[in-house]
């Protein structure tokens, strides 16, 4: 484990939205869901990541979003929520937003949709961090926005105060080594992994913490992976995330001729915790589909095998 004192670390799940049958936020299963996770030993919670269908949700929609994961949260852990939108002017727009409704740091991309140069990523970052007051991570999603952060870049933001840590969901592990390995230098900075089969690798190589999608559906787990990597008891850590990738394989349950990769792992993290009685509904916002009975009766069967039901 990493000997810095970053701004975040340990379990940070992409808390999931839930949504009623007509499509609208699920407030009291929200609540519940958040309560699950702080009961499950997590240090902190995103709000409106991928996981929590923030490309899907009106303005509306998010605003609240972020008032029932801080007001359920109550202060016991950080809140960091999402700010991502295609250009800066409309990112700083909503992390404003965000500022005004409790949120205890940012979290966002590069620009996306337009053609972005490098120098520009860079400036977006910039603009976005003097126009907020909360501190700022980078969200290093290339599958989504088509771009992937540069390390030196990365590193040269985090030098200069600008970037509070990375959330890596690039799938490069190589340059995620790098950065650990660089980034040893920024004390501040903090290295959150997003590769949720592999978290206890990436602890070993220097990450602060983790961001999993799974971590809804079994955040214990993660707690345990986490404790037990800290302590530098590895072969612990190895068992529980052995047991944890195992679970993953809830996403394959989703039919990838009639659903999307993100339907599958949304719609797999919602069925399952509509299984463990933590939601109501496993409803996904449009245009994506819920699991069918089939596809939900093979959630069912990975949380029996990993005794979680």
């Amino acid at each position: 484990m990493s000997p810095r004192n970053p701004s975040f670390s340990g379990v940070i799940p992409p808390v999931v939205t839930p949504l009623t049958t007509d499509g609208e936020l699920d407030t009291k299963s929200l609540e519940r869901l958040v309560g699950f996770l702080l009961e499950g030993g997590v240090t902190g919670l995103f709000a409106l990541g991928s996981s929590g269908e923030m490309a899907y949700l009106t303005p509306r929609q998010q605003d609240a979003v972020i008032d029932v994961i801080v007001g359920a949260a109550g202060g016991q852990v950080p809140v960091l929520v999402g700010a991502i939108e295609p250009t800066t002017n409309r990112v700083i727009e909503r992390a404003e937003m965000a500022a005004k409704r409790g949120a205890d740091a940012i979290v966002t991309t590069a620009p996306f949709y337009a053609r972005t140069h490098e120098s520009e990523i860079e400036r977006h970052f910039r603009t976005v961090a003097s126009a907020v007051p909360l501190p700022l991570l980078a969200y290093d999603i290339p599958v989504c926005v088509h771009s992937k952060l540069a390390v030196d870049q990365l590193l040269s933001l985090a030098a200069d105060g600008v970037l509070a840590g990375v959330k890596d969901s690039s799938g490069d592990d190589v340059s995620f080594r790098r950065l650990a390995l660089a980034g040893a230098e920024v004390p501040r900075f903090a290295l959150l992994t997003g590769h949720e089969a592999v978290v206890d690798a990436m602890l070993l190589g220097g990450a602060d913490g983790s961001v999993p999608g799974l971590g809804n559906v079994d955040p214990h787990g993660y707690a345990r992976l986490d404790a037990a990597a800290r302590a530098g008891d590895w072969r612990t850590a190895r068992t529980e995330q052995d047991r944890l990738a195992r679970l993953f394989d809830i996403v394959l349950a989703a039919d990838t001729a009639t659903a999307s990769g993100t339907a599958a792992g949304l719609g797999s993290f919602k069925t399952a915790l509509m299984l463990r009685g933590i939601i109501d509904t496993q409803v996904v916002s449009p245009p994506m589909r819920p699991l069918d009975e089939r596809e939900t009766e093979t959630v069912r069967a990975h949380l029996v095998r990993a005794g979680l039901l």
